[in-house]
């Protein structure tokens, strides 16, 4: 392919081969001895010899025998030895490493691999399906010696027993897929298992004989190439093929997103490779500066005439000068600032070049390092691998703010075992300072700390439920406190989904009352579930309860495949509607395998009852069904936060909230046709003795709310979390019988997932007593049921999604109510899919099963009540809240 103008003069030449077998190519190795200066070729033979072709890679892994390299290695039986190969001065045709490289590339390696490696037959050391997920990496070499290599910001993932595909952005895969492990680290190692191969092909290809004679003639030879790089459960990859070109084609199915992904994958690669951006500046000023400074520091490899450079090594450097401006969608690979790869380059090096013979190319190694060096100092804006820049800065300089026995043990805190260890000081200045704040597991705090820093910022993945947090006081005479200024130093903090603010308060306590002298705040943000966008090959998976947290140990747990009966009974467009709020039923799920809720569209997630459905009412028949009625809550705050949800789809607002935790009175509901009540129960924070009694309580709301009709036009809603029990719906039928209300609706809001974390401050419940819930929940939906009680089951509905919390200490909430700022909702993930995703075969337009709309797009609404598990089950309390009216209409 050429692009500009005619073959005479050009600048540019890409041959793509053609797939067909004994294709030769378009641009034969000897014609790169005729090339200009500036003129460029895609042909590396070197790469495509040792990495695209089973011969050379037989040649790598045997020369390199006691590295376990991260690829699949190939059956090498039959072939030639390669003695002939090996450079003259060296007769070894297996390279031993140092002892510490042999250790630190086997620590690298995933247990798969170990597993591959010991392997005889070729044909079955790995299959498709051995991967949860399989990345086409697209990766351009612009030279090979000394090696100057960029991946593309863009990858094609698919899953290998779908067979499909999709196109996105590699930092969100990766956010994506590995939220709950460690993203950054899992991309750093698939970017360091490319370097790797890499700078294996470069060493070998410069030992050998082929090396020499015509690679060094042809300085603008570049290699586009696609790793096929395979990840498991684990966050260490292996690299299964590099294609010596940009490899799209998957089964030999293309689509319209896949051309244009392909398209502008190419039109990036142009523009990279013929940019205009003038680099002689820059590449004197960054020469100023080196050898100003930096080349006394270090003279290893640099040779004594050290300013006099080839024009062709001059050239290497402005090239890569002028490839660090125009980056594009491109992001650097190597020169890499990262200790442990620029010890690999060396080590390789003493390994095929015992006599240094090789030293110029170490010198040029050391002059483009030097330079990306100096380039990030006068340009920080620039797109290179920052983040791989700024880690390795870290690895020289640990943060101070952790201790160095807390490093070692991530599980624990660690403080001076004695007072008088405390490192401390007496001078006023430190008086409002904390010296260091101690986190387990260890959060990467931003910005990084610094006494005189009050705000931190840190993100956690969907799995950290929990945090230990402590601090240590600068000043001898002060200590810390967390919350308040009686509170604790040391606490074990529960991470709602979302922000979770800790406050870390300083007192003097030199005075007889301690004073509050300063305050830290850290605000933590915890992920939602991983989630990925499905196409229309998936499956539908469903679960009730999640195996991290077994409540029925003898049923199974985790996501399991559905029948394709089950589908079909539950894809009915009849339906019948369920009769009761506690339908036994299950959360389904789409994902591409069951075996994987990384793979699943959490977004999508459903609750679904056996054999019938929950009608989602209208406004209108919402606002009809509650016309004229009083409608009375008593109990803790989730039954608070069904009120709030029923408040807001009944006025289609939210205009007042407060944390009631007394009695609340709302007569502007529904226009003032619906009148609402709500009394906090129980009221925990008073003595035992001083607390009002439930009766007292539901005696007080009954009163505050009349006058009441001894019909279902009076409607009382009780529940909680775990306090309410069967005594409780006795109470509840003595005292409506006394007052002569035992006609009206009552309905109950059973038990729910809570206080099952080890917070600090509160009881919290053994794995046993959680399991117990279930047998405690079935005697309240029994007791109910028997009283003539509507019911409304959130037990079996939050235990599946225990994880799935908001903020507060007991872990039991499902909701939240917040400022209604649609700019300030976070958006669902952004990735173009193939088509509209739909439920396919299974889930038609109209039988779908109804998924709950989103009650925030009311921008007028100055709060809005969030959370969709609180959602579910908010709208089966509407259900059942209706369903006698709709009985009564249909007679």
């Amino acid at each position: 392919m050429q692009l500009r103008g005619g073959m005479n003069p050009w600048d540019l030449f890409i041959c793509l081969s053609s797939r067909k077998n004994g294709d030769t190519g378009c641009f034969q190795t000897e014609d790169l001895h005729n090339l200009e200066l500036f003129q460029k070729v895609n042909i590396l033979p070197e790469i495509q010899h040792f990495l695209c072709r089973k011969e050379g890679l037989c040649q790598i892994t045997k020369a390199f025998s006691d590295l376990q390299l991260p690829l699949v290695t190939p059956d090498c039986s039959g072939q030639p030895g390669l003695s002939r190969n090996v450079s003259q001065g060296s007769t070894m045709t297996e390279l031993t490493p140092p002892s510490h490289l042999q250790h630190w590339w086997k620590q690298s390696m995933s247990t798969k691999l170990n597993q591959v490696s010991t392997t005889s037959d070729h044909n079955n050391i790995l299959k498709a399906q051995d991967f949860s997920v399989i990345i086409k990496a697209y990766v351009l070499v612009t030279s090979l010696t000394p090696l100057r290599a960029f991946i593309h910001s863009t990858a094609t993932v698919w899953n290998p027993p779908k067979k499909k595909h999709f196109t996105l952005k590699l930092q969100r895969f990766f956010e994506i897929f590995f939220r709950n492990s460690s993203p950054q680290q899992a991309f750093n190692n698939m970017k360091e298992a490319i370097n790797k191969l890499l700078l294996i092909t470069e060493v070998f290809s410069k030992s050998s004989a082929s090396g020499q004679n015509s690679f060094n003639q042809c300085s603008q030879c570049f290699q586009m190439l696609t790793f096929d790089i395979g990840f498991g459960m684990s966050i260490h990859p292996i690299v299964l093929k590099v294609h010596e070109n940009f490899d799209f084609q998957i089964e030999n199915e293309t689509n319209i997103q896949d051309q244009i992904s392909k398209e502008l994958l190419f039109e990036d690669t142009f523009k990279f490779l013929l940019s205009n951006e003038s680099s002689t500046s820059t590449f004197i000023e960054a020469l100023q500066k080196i050898y100003g400074s930096s080349v006394n520091k270090d003279r290893t490899y640099i040779r004594e005439d050290e300013q006099c450079f080839s024009l062709e090594e001059i050239n290497s450097v402005i090239a890569f000068i002028k490839e660090l401006k125009s980056l594009g969608q491109f992001e650097l690979l190597f020169p890499s600032s990262a200790p442990k790869i620029q010890m690999l380059l060396h080590d390789l090096y003493r390994m095929v070049d015992p006599m240094r013979r090789l030293s110029s190319v170490l010198t040029l190694h050391w002059l483009l390092s030097n330079v990306l060096q100096q380039f990030q100092f006068m340009n920080k804006e620039a797109h290179t691998n920052l983040s791989e820049w700024q880690l390795s800065q870290e690895n020289m300089n640990p943060k101070q703010n952790v201790p160095s026995d807390f490093r070692k043990n991530h599980e624990a805190l660690h403080y001076p075992s004695k007072t008088g260890e405390r490192q401390c000081s007496y001078d006023k200045d430190t008086l409002s300072h904390i010296r260091q704040i101690f986190t387990s597991p260890q959060l990467d705090l931003n910005p990084q700390f610094n006494p005189r820093i009050r705000e931190y910022y840190a993100e956690v993945p969907f799995d950290m439920v929990t945090v230990k947090i402590g601090a240590e006081p600068s000043n001898c005479q002060c200590h810390v406190h967390l919350d308040d200024k009686k509170g604790p130093s040391i606490a074990n903090y529960p991470l709602g989904l979302g922000l979770n603010k800790v406050i870390i308060v300083l007192t003097d306590d030199s005075q007889p009352s301690p004073e509050v002298v300063s305050s830290y705040k850290v605000t933590i943000y915890r992920e939602d579930r991983p989630s990925l966008p499905l196409f229309d090959d998936y499956m539908i998976c469903g679960f009730v309860q999640d195996c991290g947290s077994k409540i029925r140990p003898e049923e199974s747990c985790g996501l399991q495949p559905l029948s394709r009966e089950y589908l079909s009974a539950i894809s009915q467009t009849m339906l019948k509607t369920c009769e009761a709020g506690d339908t036994k039923g299950q959360w389904i799920v789409p994902c591409l395998s069951c075996s994987d809720n990384r793979t699943c569209d959490w977004r999508e997630i459903t609750w679904q009852p056996h054999g019938c459905r929950y009608s989602v009412l209208a406004k209108p028949e919402l606002q009809r069904c509650v016309e004229g009625r009083r409608i009375l809550f008593i109990g803790d705050s989730t039954n608070r936060g069904m009120m709030y949800y029923l408040i807001e789809r009944v006025n289609k607002t939210l205009q007042e909230w407060q944390k009631t935790h007394d009695v609340k009175c709302y007569h502007n509901i529904n226009e003032g046709k619906t009148f609402i009540s709500y009394s906090y129960y129980p009221q925990f924070w008073m003595n035992a003795n001083q607390r009002p009694t439930f009766e007292k309580a539901l005696e007080q709301l009954l009163q505050r709310s009349r006058p009441l009709e001894n019909t279902d036009q009076t409607v009382l809603i009780v529940g909680g979390v775990q306090w309410l029990n069967s005594n409780h719906l006795q109470i509840i039928q003595k005292v409506l019988n006394r007052e002569n209300l035992s006609n009206i609706l009552v309905i109950v809001k059973s038990i729910g997932m809570g206080f099952h974390l080890p917070v600090d401050g509160i009881h919290s419940l053994s794995q046993a007593e959680v399991q117990n819930l279930w047998n405690e929940n079935l005697i309240i939906l029994d007791t109910a049921k028997n009283l003539g009680y509507e019911v409304v089951d959130t037990f079996v509905i939050t235990m599946g999604r225990y994880k799935e919390f908001l903020r507060g200490k007991c872990g039991c909430h499902f909701h939240e109510v917040v400022k209604s700022n649609p700019s300030e909702e976070r958006p669902h993930i952004t990735m173009t899919l193939s088509r509209h995703y739909t439920l396919g075969k299974y889930f038609g337009s109209q039988s779908k099963p109804p998924q709950l709309q989103d009650y925030a797009a009311n921008s007028q609404s100055p709060y809005h009540v969030r959370g969709p598990i609180n959602q579910v089950y908010s709208e089966i309390l509407l259900s059942r809240l209706c369903a006698r009216k709709r009985q009564f209409v249909s007679t």
